[in-house]
């Protein structure tokens, strides 16, 4: 792929270098260019080992918030729904040992082991809800999976994308005057692309 240059108002200017490989170049306040150089894979790596880097790496802090908010909740869901069923599976064991004919001593105890809240329902809710908790788990690692690869998409097209140019620069125009091609007169739509870059004819509507 060519090297796209575009000059633009805004302090980084961007350059396409490859299909891998997306460099820019930062004005500081003392006049210098810095090249920074943005690799897909090196974002889709760094937040794929923890979310939020590659976001990081491409310099869009304001996505954190939304990344973090997202997974955490998903985290949060999935620590829930996991105590839970280990309460209710516990409390579902507790219950059935103490209500046997020969329960001991110790299946008795058991049963005041259980969070008093639970203690109340009977065995065919505490195993109603320990089967819906334990899919809730299921649901909720699903989700977080998906939110992490999603992360990981975001952080690899953010690094590909740094090579377009959306400065305020960019703008369309109609120009009258004569095309070239049909050799005809009317106006055309052009589309101007940074200050040093001449307008590109996207498409001609002539009037005879």
């Amino acid at each position: 792929m060519a090297t796209l240059t575009a000059f633009s108002q805004q302090k980084e200017v961007l350059l396409g270098v490859d299909s891998n490989t997306t460099t820019t170049i930062d004005s500081t306040k003392s006049g210098k260019k810095k090249v920074r150089v943005y690799k897909p894979g090196t974002a889709a790596l760094r937040s794929a080992i923890l979310p939020g880097l590659g976001q990081i790496y491409n310099k869009k802090y304001w996505k954190l918030p939304i990344v973090y908010g997202a997974i955490g909740t998903s985290v949060g869901a999935f620590v829930f729904n996991y105590t839970s069923y280990k309460d209710t599976r516990f409390a579902f064991k507790a219950k059935t040992l103490a209500s046997v004919p020969n329960a001991t001593a110790a299946d008795s105890v058991l049963f005041y082991k259980i969070k008093p809240p639970l203690q109340r329902y009977s065995l065919e809710t505490l195993r109603y809800y320990r089967d819906e908790y334990r899919r809730y788990i299921d649901y909720s690692v699903l989700i977080t999976l998906v939110l992490w690869g999603l992360n990981v998409v975001d952080a690899a097209v953010d690094a590909h994308l740094k090579a377009f140019d959306v400065s305020p620069d960019l703008s369309f125009q109609l120009k009258p005057g004569r095309s070239k091609v049909s050799g005809t007169t009317g106006l055309s739509l052009v589309l101007s692309v940074g200050k040093d870059i001449n307008p590109r004819p996207l498409k001609n509507t002539f009037i005879d």
